[in-house]
């Protein structure tokens, strides 16, 4: 469902990238395949200085089909920044790589909250962190980020993700058991 960041994924992703529904929400913007290539080396070469944490989503084929990202890491923490290739919107991609991704943040690499901004006009990613069930609106929680993200202009809601609330909901989700059949011979 998840990989680290490869070069050989760009072409893919590059071209699910731009279409119009997908990139004014990408928050990095390549304007040609060359320079998102490029974009993707800086990405790998700040994860290995621990400045990001970047992974490359995937369909149940290993198709890249969008970027999941933790940016600005300071004090185990950061902001979460997600996008999916339009082909995907709606089929449960966006929950499946959060799910993984915040397992890893959490229980492996030791990030102890996560921030959420997210455009006010964005209306499908603020519909999709309203149903998760750790996330709290921290517009008001969280007055000064509020404030220093829309510092210039009113444009970002802010969630948050903290470890404790996470792991809580991990506790509490049910297991998933799959019956295996035997085939008669």
């Amino acid at each position: 469902m998840l990989k680290k960041r490869d070069l050989n994924d760009c072409q893919a992703l590059y071209e699910l990238m731009v279409h119009p529904d997908v990139f004014p929400f990408v928050r990095h913007k390549a304007a040609t395949y060359e320079e998102f290539l490029f974009l993707t080396k800086q990405t790998i070469e700040a994860e290995e200085r621990g400045e990001i944490i970047s992974r490359t989503i995937l369909d149940e084929w290993g198709n890249p089909i969008g970027t999941i990202n933790l940016f600005d890491i300071q004090d185990q923490a950061g902001f979460l920044g997600t996008w999916l290739g339009k082909p995907y919107h709606g089929l449960g991609y966006n929950k499946l790589a959060k799910d993984a991704f915040f397992d890893e943040l959490f229980f492996e690499l030791g990030i102890e909250r996560i921030f959420m901004r997210i455009r006010k006009v964005n209306v499908r990613s603020y519909k999709a962190a309203e149903k998760l069930p750790y996330t709290i609106f921290a517009n008001e929680t969280r007055t000064s980020l509020y404030e220093e993200l829309n510092a210039k202009e009113d444009i970002y809601n802010l969630f948050e993700i903290p470890k404790d609330l996470y792991n809580l909901h991990s506790m509490r989700k049910p297991y998933s058991f799959q019956e295996d059949h035997l085939k008669e011979a």
